[in-house]
């Protein structure tokens, strides 16, 4: 099949690693796959983006700078129907972005299949956290984005409920959780015996995730041998350093910096307890599925979209992330408890596994609905 996979992503970050690990995919299951984007995106180095971008917001703030992003739809739709022309695609794959409707453009045009990514309510959430100015536009144009697509395909149920909410037919839905690439972590680095306990997270660190916590807590109990590992960055390093600094634990907290993501297996195969502290209600985090397939001890929120997931007790300890203490309550009960940990670990490779949390399995069910919904409409290039 040849499927054209449209997008608008800036950065190279976790959205591009969910871009670029399903394109591969679909290419390792055999299908021809010509992607059109940005070009910055291309020339952009993990945890980079594009210094143009950052450019236009500064000169173009607020509404201005909202109805330039609308206005890009038109250089880009005149790409992606060029590179319809040419390359004569079976259907049309998009990540969905806010004012982002070059795709929905081409669908209507061309009767080609158009199946659209939706890893967030993307209008809701810059309202709430990008001080979004046009909202009523914004969110007429994101519901019109979803309506038009022949199968929209959310992370996770709650982002299901939230497209069926604003009028999207529930039939015309596909929960797609996100994957890993099992093999990454087959041949984990072996553990020395005496090691302190490793507490391990990977991500963007903000300040609501509660790692100060759990520095507080390693500090009051400097008799014990742990340490606290951070894969990534984020605006609160400097914050958690000074504060384990201050706690005299400066040697326990060890944070790697953004780092390349097929160093990332190698990093959580080192934790003994893997961290997802607070969450968005409807996202599907990429950590958890590397902490699955390196089969770590998860704590977790206990909230409907981690459910989809993980089971408390089973494949991981789940805690109500609106009580305070809460998650370092679950993280101390598998400190001293290194049997729980195996099963945990053991029990959440094994579900990731039987449940084909995979890449390669989300390519084959793409490219299965894309083929259902082009014998049903009749279009073949």
């Amino acid at each position: 099949m040849r499927i054209l996979y449209s997008h608008r992503i800036q950065s190279r970050d976790g959205q591009s690693v969910h871009v670029d690990e399903l394109i591969a995919a679909l290419r390792a299951e055999g299908h021809e796959v010509l992607v059109v984007g940005p070009s910055f995106y291309d020339n952009a180095s993990f945890g980079g983006g594009s210094g143009f971008v950052d450019f236009v917001r500064k000169l173009l703030p607020g509404a201005l700078g909202e109805l330039a992003e609308l206005a890009y739809n038109i250089p880009a739709y005149r790409r992606l129907r060029a590179a319809c022309r040419e390359f004569r695609p079976d259907a049309i794959y998009e990540r969905c972005n806010l004012y982002y409707l070059a795709g929905s453009w081409l669908a209507r045009r061309t009767k080609l299949p158009f199946l659209l990514e939706v890893n967030s309510p993307l209008a809701a959430e810059r309202t709430k956290f990008g001080n979004l100015r046009l909202t009523a536009l914004a969110h007429r144009l994101e519901r019109y984005t979803w309506k038009t697509a022949d199968r929209v395909l959310p992370v996770t149920g709650v982002l299901k409920r939230i497209l069926v909410a604003n009028g999207v037919p529930e039939g015309r839905i596909e929960v797609i959780h996100n994957g890993i690439v099992l093999s990454r972590f087959d041949d984990p680095p072996s553990r020395l015996a005496g090691e302190p306990v490793t507490l391990g997270f990977v991500g963007f660190v903000r300040a609501w995730h509660g790692l100060d916590e759990v520095i507080r807590e390693i500090a009051a109990r400097r008799s014990m041998a742990l340490k606290l590992t951070v894969v990534g960055d984020g605006p609160v390093r400097a914050e958690l350093e000074a504060q384990a600094a201050s706690l005299g634990i400066a040697e326990r907290l060890d944070f790697k910096g953004v780092v390349p993501h097929a160093a990332v297996p190698h990093h959580v195969a080192g934790f003994d307890i893997a961290l997802q502290p607070k969450v968005t209600e409807y996202a599907s985090p990429l950590k958890i599925f590397d902490y699955m397939a390196a089969g770590r001890a998860i704590v977790a929120p206990d909230q409907p979209n981690i459910r989809e997931i993980l089971t408390h007790e089973r494949t991981a300890l789940l805690f109500d992330p609106d009580a305070p203490g809460a998650m370092w309550e679950a993280v101390a009960r598998l400190i001293d408890d290194a049997p729980l940990r195996t099963r945990l670990g053991a029990a959440a490779r094994a579900e990731l596994e039987a449940r084909d949390y995979t890449w390669r399995g989300n390519a084959r069910r793409v490219a299965g609905i894309a083929e259902t919904i082009r014998q049903t409409k009749g279009t073949a290039r």
